[in-house]
């Protein structure tokens, strides 16, 4: 066993002496690196943003409209509100009936031309200044401009408000 054990410390021995004969390379590079780097940043304009109009409550006669136009270039965002007068009439005419003010509401509810011709042909007549009934019928017949006039004004009102509409559209085409 020591024979083999003398061997082995041989053989480890010269590979001791194998390892200071190691072979070392060096290398050296020199080298320069030059970099140029552009960013292009492209963001859209800002965004043309609706206006919040609230008519949430229930017991106003208005609504809102809004609306909004982007290109890239400009953007336009406009709103308003509208009166619905039908409601207003409705509302008010209520109002007097629970007054007590029966022929007054019936007299703003006659300011709609449909009510009026339903209160005709039923043989019922809007209130003429004060009068009722045939008086009132009487009235309406000898003076037929007044219901005119009062009608009207009403078409009056609606030009103007769709004259309004229409520049709005083409400001915004």
């Amino acid at each position: 066993m020591l024979k083999y054990t003398s061997i082995f410390l041989v053989l480890v021995s010269s590979l001791a002496l194998a390892q200071d004969d190691v072979i070392v390379t060096d290398s050296t590079t020199n080298s320069t690196v030059n970099s140029k780097t552009e960013t292009t940043l492209k963001s859209p304009p800002a965004s043309a943003i609706t206006p919040t109009i609230n008519t949430s409550n229930s017991d106003l006669c208005t609504f809102g409209v809004a609306g909004a136009v982007q290109t890239q270039i400009l953007g336009i965002s406009t709103g308003t509100q509208f009166t619905d007068e039908n409601c207003e009439r409705l509302k008010n005419a209520k109002t007097l009936f629970d007054m007590g003010m029966k022929v007054a509401a019936v007299s703003v509810m006659c300011q709609d031309e449909r009510v009026f011709k339903a209160m005709m042909h039923a043989g019922t007549p809007c209130p003429y200044n004060g009068m009722i009934g045939d008086a009132a019928r009487v009235g309406w017949e000898t003076d037929p401009g007044e219901e005119e006039k009062e009608m009207s004004n009403e078409k009056k009102t609606l030009f103007g408000a769709s004259s309004v509409g229409a520049l709005l559209l083409l400001l915004l085409l």
